[in-house]
């Protein structure tokens, strides 16, 4: 029997959709499902090497959106944001309930066998270059070429994870 596969698309770089993303990831990792998460948009903002608010990208605008991003050390909450604390709280429980954080899903993230794929187009639009990712990305696609193979896309609703 092959293995079971998942791919979910990662357009968000909010925290709970981020949460979301990796939590699913790293779950159907560890039962051995074959596991990509494509980044896109936004959601690239999570695998940028520079973790917080860098003016990176080539030209004005683009490096304007990648500063107001502020990268994965402070991401937003998609909801009820409070002006970034909410993050830190939600952090501050998922502790004390001995869930993972952000932090740690990326971590695990990056020690299992998944893998990280940014979306070609997304990153010419934001003016974000290969050396702008973290190492963990060993593929830049664009959308037809990430569909090719058999996936199982989860969708994630625009409205929060």
């Amino acid at each position: 029997m092959p293995p079971k596969k998942l791919s979910i698309i990662v357009f968000s770089g909010d925290f709970d959709r981020a949460i979301a993303a990796f939590t699913l990831a790293t779950g159907a990792a560890a039962v051995n499902w074959e596991v990509n998460l494509f980044f896109t948009f936004w959601g690239l903002d999570i695998i940028k090497k520079n973790r917080g608010r860098a003016f990176i990208g080539k030209g004005f605008l683009a490096r304007l959106f990648n500063f107001l991003l502020g990268g994965r050390k402070n991401p937003p909450l998609s909801r009820l944001n409070f002006g970034g604390i909410s993050p830190r709280l939600m952090t501050g429980m998922m502790k004390s309930k001995n869930v993972a954080t952000l932090e740690e899903l990326i971590s695990a993230a990056r020690q299992l066998p998944i893998k990280f794929i940014a979306c070609e187009m997304a990153m010419h639009i934001l003016g974000i270059d290969r050396e702008d990712l973290i190492d963990d990305v060993k593929e830049v696609v664009g959308v037809p070429t990430f569909l090719r193979g058999p996936l199982k896309i989860v969708p994630m609703s625009l409205r929060g994870a």
